[in-house]
C-alpha cells in the first residue's frame, strides 16, 4: 500500500513531467512523458561520476550543481547491459521460468524465485500447502539476513574507526576491523547455509517450484537450521549494535573528508518529497489472496526518454575526487538515452521501496533520508532472525509440501510480490496450458532509482554515491530495455562494460 506522504521536502526545487496513458499487456498503464523544462539555477555546472562503486553493476550520475557545490537536479541512470529475461520466459513452461528468473541475480536469487513462483500459481491458481509456506519463508528470511549484512561491507569505507578520523577499510588487519568484517562473513554463512539446506542450493535454489517444495527437510536438518539460527543470535545483535553506531558517528560529523577536501553534511541527506511502497513488513502478497496489499492497476511504467535530462556537456570536473576523479570537462552526457531501466510508478509517482519504507508503513519508522535507510536495513537483521526461529520450529517435517492439483493456467494474469532485501519485487505473469505468454518485473532499484534522483537534491555533490549506496542498488536487475537508434543500432553499447 502506498501512504500519502505527510512531509513536504525543503529542497524540491523541480517537478516530474506530465503523463499521457497508453494501455499495456498488464492491464496498467504505460505512460509517454510530456515535455516539461526543469529549471535549474543560471550558474548550473554539470558533474558526472562514472561508474558509480560499491554496488552491483554499472550506473552513472549527472548532476546539475549551483556554484556552491550543491546539487539541484540528479540523474542517476542505470547502464549495465540488457540480459532479456522476461523476453527469454515467453513461451517456456511455467515449471522452466522461475528457476529461469532467478538467474537475474546471484545475490538476490531466492526473491526473484519466490515472487517468480508466486506469480505463476496467482495465475493458474494454485494454493499451496503450509509447510511449503514454511519452507518459503525459511529460506526468504535467511537470504534477508544474508544480504542486508552484506551491505554492510558495501556502506563500510564510508565510515570511520570510532573515536578517530580514520576511514574503515574492511579489507584491515587491524583487529578492530577484522571482528566486524568476520562477523559479517559469518552471518552470510549462516543465512546461506540455511538457505542450502531449506532450498537445496545457497545460490539460485532447487527445492522452490510451481505448486510448493519438491520436497520437505527431515527432522535432523530442521534441527541444524535451528542451531544455526541460535548461533546467528547474538552475532547478529552485536552486528546491529555496531553498525548503528558507525552510523549515528557519521551522522553527528558536521564534515566529512572526500577527495582530500571537508564537505558538509546536511541534516536532511538523501531527504525526498515521495511516498513509500511496501506490501508486507516481511513477505510479501499476490493476486491470489483475496485483498492483496498491492494492486496492478496502480501500477504504471514510463520510458526514460522524456524522465531522464537530454544530451548536455560536463562543465565541471574533479580529478581528485575518489576512484580516478570525475569525468573530464568536455564529457558529453545524455541520461535518456544512457538510461536502460524503465521508470516504475505508483499511482502515477516515483516511490521508494526497501526496509526504510516497509518500517515506516508497518512499523511507525519516522527516520528520512539516507541515516533512515542505513538504520532501517539494520533493524530488518534482527526481525529476519526471530521470523527465522518462529518459522522453523513451526516447521513439520513430515508435513506435505506439494499441492494435489496444480492447474494449466487459462491465460489469467497473476502477479506475486516479494519484501526483498533491496524491497518490493513484482513479477508478473500470463500462463496458459502450462505455456508462459507474457512475463514483467519491476525490481526494488528500478523503483528507487528515480525516487534517489530527487533525494540527490540539496546536498554536496561529492555525498551523491553516498546517497544513493543507501538504497543497496543492483543495477544488472533493474535493466530491462536498450536503447535503439533510428537505424535500430544499439545507441547505448558504449556503455556495456
Amino acid at each position: 500500500m502506498l501512504p500519502s506522504p505527510s512531509f513536504s521536502d525543503p529542497v524540491d526545487n523541480y517537478k516530474y513531467p506530465a503523463f499521457k496513458n497508453l494501455s499495456n499487456p498488464f492491464m496498467s498503464n504505460m505512460l509517454i512523458p510530456q515535455e516539461e523544462h526543469i529549471p535549474v539555477t543560471a550558474m548550473a555546472r554539470i558533474v558526472a561520476i562514472y561508474p558509480t562503486i560499491r554496488h552491483e553493476g554499472h550506473s552513472k550520475l549527472v548532476l546539475k550543481i549551483d556554484e556552491n557545490g550543491i546539487v539541484e537536479r540528479g540523474d542517476w541512470v542505470g547502464t549495465s547491459s540488457l540480459r532479456g529475461f522476461e523476453k527469454l520466459s515467453i513461451g517456456k513452461g511455467m515449471d522452466q521460468v522461475p528457476k529461469i528468473v532467478s538467474r537475474v541475480c546471484g545475490i538476490c536469487p531466492v526473491a526473484h524465485l519466490l515472487a517468480g513462483v508466486g506469480a505463476i500459481e496467482a495465475s493458474v491458481g494454485c494454493e499451496i500447502p503450509q509447510d511449503a509456506r514454511n519452507l518459503r519463508m525459511i529460506i526468504h528470511c535467511a537470504s534477508r539476513l544474508s544480504v542486508q549484512v552484506l551491505h554492510s561491507l558495501m556502506v563500510l569505507p564510508d565510515f570511520y574507526l570510532p573515536g578517530t578520523d580514520t576511514r574503515i577499510n574492511p579489507f584491515s588487519e587491524e583487529p578492530q576491523v577484522r571482528k566486524i568484517a568476520n562477523r559479517i562473513q559469518r552471518l552470510r554463512q549462516i543465512g546461506q547455509e540455511i538457505v542450502q539446506i531449506a532450498g537445496g542450493e545457497a545460490i539460485h535454489p532447487s527445492n522452490p517450484r510451481v505448486g510448493g517444495m519438491d520436497r520437505n527437510v527431515s527432522s535432523r536438518a530442521k534441527i541444524k537450521m535451528f542451531d544455526l539460527t541460535k548461533e546467528a543470535i547474538p552475532l547478529t545483535y552485536e552486528h546491529v549494535e555496531c553498525m548503528i553506531s558507525l552510523i549515528r558517528n557519521f551522522q553527528k560529523r558536521e564534515r566529512v573528508e572526500i577527495g582530500g577536501k571537508e564537505v558538509p553534511v546536511p541534516p536532511t541527506l538523501g531527504y525526498h518529497s515521495q511516498g513509500y511502497l511496501a506490501t508486507d513488513p516481511l513477505y510479501g502478497t499476490s493476486s491470489l489472496e483475496d485483498h492483496p496489499s498491492w494492486d496492478l492497476a496502480r501500477y504504471s511504467e514510463v520510458s526514460p526518454w522524456g524522465w531522464y535530462g537530454g544530451r548536455d556537456e560536463v562543465t565541471f570536473e574533479d580529478p581528485a575526487y575518489p576512484g580516478g576523479g570525475t569525468s573530464p570537462v568536455g564529457t558529453i552526457v545524455d541520461p535518456r538515452m544512457e538510461a536502460c531501466p524503465s521508470v516504475p510508478l505508483y499511482d502515477g509517482q516515483p516511490v521508494e521501496v526497501g526496509a526504510a519504507a516497509r518500517l515506516a508503513r508497518f512499523r511507525n519508522f519516522g527516520e528520512r533520508g539516507t541515516i533512515g535507510q542505513l538504520v532501517a536495513r539494520q533493524m530488518e537483521c534482527t526481525q529476519a532472525l526471530h521470523e527465522l526461529l518462529n518459522t522453523i520450529d513451526h516447521l513439520d517435517p513430515a508435513g506435505p509440501v506439494l499441492a494435489d492439483t496444480i492447474p494449466r493456467g487459462d491465460g489469467t494474469i497473476g502477479w506475486a510480490t516479494n519484501e526483498a532485501p533491496r524491497g518490493t519485487l513484482v513479477h508478473i505473469a500470463n500462463v496458459k496450458n502450462r505455456r508462459v505468454l507474457s512475463y514483467a518485473m519491476a525490481v526494488p532499484t528500478t523503483w528507487n532509482m528515480p525516487t534517489a534522483g530527487k533525494a540527490l537534491a540539496g546536498s554536496p555533490w561529492q555525498l551523491a554515491e553516498f546517497i544513493i549506496r543507501g538504497y543497496d542498488p543492483c543495477i544488472s536487475c533493474a535493466t530491462h530495455m536498450i536503447v535503439l537508434g533510428p537505424d535500430r543500432r544499439i545507441v547505448a553499447d558504449r556503455m556495456i562494460l
